[in-house]
């Protein structure tokens, strides 16, 4: 196999199969996994609420999920109010 695999074998979802077939070498997957850059530092805590949860939600939890929402809602449409009035002032 040549020394760069194809990007579809090196798949981590579908690269076991494919190393089963022998469609993907294990030394190139082997090189392929130890070259890839560490991201770690860019990962983010992501919080989910199940079904279930909802129903706990408190009125501060709502609160804040809603200035989330509001500051989203900012972020997508360009400047907000606050830096226009300071522009004309």
């Amino acid at each position: 196999m040549a020394d760069s695999a194809d990007p579809k074998y090196l798949d981590k979802r579908t690269a076991e199969r494919y190393l089963r077939s022998g469609q993907l070498d294990d030394k190139a997957y082997e090189r392929h996994i130890k070259g890839l850059p560490d991201v770690a530092e860019k990962a983010v805590p992501v919080e989910t609420l199940m079904l279930g949860d909802v129903d706990d939600i408190d009125e501060d939890d709502e609160d804040d999920l809603e200035d989330e929402d509001d500051a989203d809602e900012q972020d997508e449409g360009g400047a907000d109010d606050n830096d226009e009035g300071s522009a004309s002032a």
